[in-house]
């Protein structure tokens, strides 16, 4: 069980989507030693268990985000939500002409139309609280182009403008939303994309991390806890007027545009 470092989030319900493993089992955790009671939602029922079974008070709920019936029925489940942590997400590759209607399909709906079903189920209570944090999980593919990921830089681009223009809505209200966008982490996205750059050019693994590194300005990969790390500052009550902002973690000195908190 984690040991609480504080209680500024206590009393607070936190929703992180994708909590299973990787960045949304950090995420859960960073949120829990701050006071918070988690409920982490997913696909998999046995690796959202193990994660909310080392938290006190954690529920794990199955969800899958790109149906709008099944979020619905996985918030009622849950209740209430003061934190969303939209972390669900997924990567396919492809060349442009080899991606097909239904790979574009899948990762708009993962990766953004998830991100407003879930939006969806909590903001009216949050507004009507008076305090809200959204944080949607977005990427350094929010920002700039990769090839043959076409798709996934699309639905990312476009995450980065629904919490761009969302948090101009609720800038009033005591609701913020904001993204963090992670360059590559240590996760299983990681381990696959690996795996592809291995079945296709036959490099080996480690040429293959080699090669992926070229985009990391600190020359390691991130860590799901520098991640949490990022989102948990956005949740905490001293961020209050931060909104509309998506902090990079990438090892990119390079300063972020601010956004105006309204028009």
């Amino acid at each position: 069980m984690p040991r609480r470092t504080s209680d500024q989030l206590k009393g607070r319900h936190a929703i992180v989507t994708g909590g299973g493993g990787g960045i949304g089992a950090a995420i859960a955790y960073a949120l829990a030693v701050r006071g918070a009671r988690v409920t982490v939602m997913g696909r998999t029922l046995s690796s959202l268990r193990f994660v909310a079974g080392a938290l006190p008070g954690a529920r794990a709920i199955v969800v899958d985000v790109t149906n709008q019936r099944s979020v619905r029925s996985a918030f009622a489940k849950a209740g209430p939500a003061d934190v969303l942590v939209n972390n669900a997400g997924a990567a396919e590759s492809a060349p442009f002409e080899r991606t097909s209607a239904a790979l574009w399909e899948r990762m708009l709906a993962v990766n953004l139309t998830g991100a407003f079903h879930c939006t969806a189920q909590v903001l009216p209570r949050m507004r009507a609280a008076g305090w809200g944090r959204i944080i949607n999980i977005a990427s350094t593919a929010a920002h700039k182009g990769y090839p043959y990921v076409t798709a996934y830089c699309a639905a990312k681009h476009g995450l980065l403008g629904f919490t761009r223009a969302l948090a101009i809505e609720t800038a009033r209200t005591g609701v913020t939303v904001n993204a963090v966008s992670p360059g590559f982490t240590e996760t299983d996205l990681l381990a696959d994309a690996v795996q592809k750059i291995v079945a296709a050019t036959g490099r080996t693994a480690e040429q293959a991390r080699a090669q992926l590194l070229r985009d990391m300005p600190h020359g390691r990969f991130v860590t799901p806890v520098e991640v949490a790390a990022a989102v948990l500052w956005f949740c905490l009550p001293g961020a209050g007027g931060v909104t509309g902002q998506a902090r990079l973690v990438d090892g990119s000195p390079s300063p972020q545009p601010l956004m105006p908190a309204h028009p």
